[in-house]
């Protein structure tokens, strides 16, 4: 007697369906380091706005340029950089994953889309420094 809904030419269980779709221990990392990144911009771009605001009332190029040689306004200006690229390529990466079946353009379009990141992040950074050291 067949029990209702059960296929009987497949016999395989479930877990040996899901072996080999890839690791199920990957996506809590990355789900938990979207979430920090995002609450350290939440942080990160009240100052932003902040500093951004007091750059308006600065008066010329150079008192702003002046503002920015602080080291702590040089750091937390390196930080959301950093932050921001990191959650955006994040959010690209789930994106990418959901949206794109064709596996070529998406491992394309992961790479593409990480080395867009590194180097938008990089020229920031060394914006930043270069104000910083006076060049």
């Amino acid at each position: 007697m067949s029990t209702p809904g059960m296929d009987r030419s497949n016999l395989r269980t479930p877990l040996k369906e899901v072996r080999g779709l890839g690791s199920a221990k990957s996506g809590t990392r990355h789900f938990i380091i979207q979430r920090v990144t995002g609450l350290a911009l939440v942080l990160l771009v009240i100052w932003v706005v902040g500093f951004v605001l007091s750059l308006i009332h600065a008066g010329d190029y150079a008192h702003a340029r002046e503002m920015l040689r602080h080291p702590f306004a040089a750091v937390w200006l390196i930080a959301f950089i950093i932050t921001a690229f990191w959650h955006a390529q994040l959010g690209l990466q789930v994106v990418i994953e959901d949206y794109v079946h064709a596996r070529l353009v998406e491992m394309l379009a992961q790479i593409a889309v990480k080395f867009v990141c590194a180097g938008a992040a990089l020229a920031g950074v060394v914006a930043v420094v270069r104000i910083y050291i006076g060049q």
